[in-house]
């Protein structure tokens, strides 16, 4: 049996399998890295603690499908992975928020390697404005409109203090903004049609913290 694979995501993908789907990718890059051709379900199965039965479900979203007996192809599946996760494609941002989280990620070459270039940076200290971080210059909120249409920016990174984050919010989607990577521990509110996704620091921190309590109890 052939592999087949589609190169358009569905709307019925479940978030949980949207979020394993990294998982798989980083997997079979180390092994096409290794010079590894084939891997079984099972073998990714057992090294990444996941059921095969599950694995192969979550592949079937997106009609990547094994040989018979050998496996999936590892180059090919490591293309797939990253096409449909959109890793290959380019999307510029902007980072709202330039202290010591937004620098950090501002620094972090790491994020083009999955598609996320940012291009700009906006922040309202006078000790950071008009300074470099990396090779981004931090500009005032005032230049967002402007940076959003020249720099063609769809993506906003809130990193800024909680008690800003809904305002700030508000002027990225008033600018033209798409989507919002928000970093602040708080729930933001914006328009049906804008993507939002929450990375909450200290929502992980409190799960951590929780866990590690209840081991200690046992």
């Amino acid at each position: 049996m052939n592999e087949q694979r589609t190169t358009k995501p569905t709307d019925l993908l479940p978030e949980p399998t949207l979020r394993r789907l990294p998982w798989y990718l980083a997997y079979v890059a180390m092994l096409k890295s290794d010079g590894v051709e084939y891997v079984s379900s099972t073998r990714i199965a057992d090294d990444l603690a996941v059921d095969s039965s599950q694995i192969a479900k979550d592949l079937s979203f997106i009609n990547i499908k094994g040989k018979t007996r050998i496996g999936y192809e590892v180059a090919s599946l490591e293309k797939a992975l990253r096409h449909f996760l959109g890793f290959s494609s380019r999307h510029n941002a902007i980072m709202a928020g330039c202290g010591s989280l937004g620098a950090a990620l501002l620094q972090d070459s790491g994020l083009q390697r999955y598609g996320l270039n940012i291009v700009a940076g906006i922040d309202t200290s006078d000790r950071v404005v008009g300074t470099r971080i990396g090779d981004i210059e931090v500009s005032r909120p005032d230049e967002l409109k402007e940076l959003v249409r020249r720099l063609k920016i769809n993506i906003g990174i809130l990193a800024v203090p909680v008690e800003a984050a809904q305002a700030v919010a508000d002027e990225l989607v008033d600018a033209g903004i798409h989507a919002i990577w928000n970093f602040t521990p708080t729930r933001i509110r914006v328009p049906q049609e804008v993507v939002i996704t929450n990375t909450s620091i200290y929502s992980h921190l409190a799960v951590m913290y929780n866990r590690l309590g209840i081991q200690k109890t046992l």
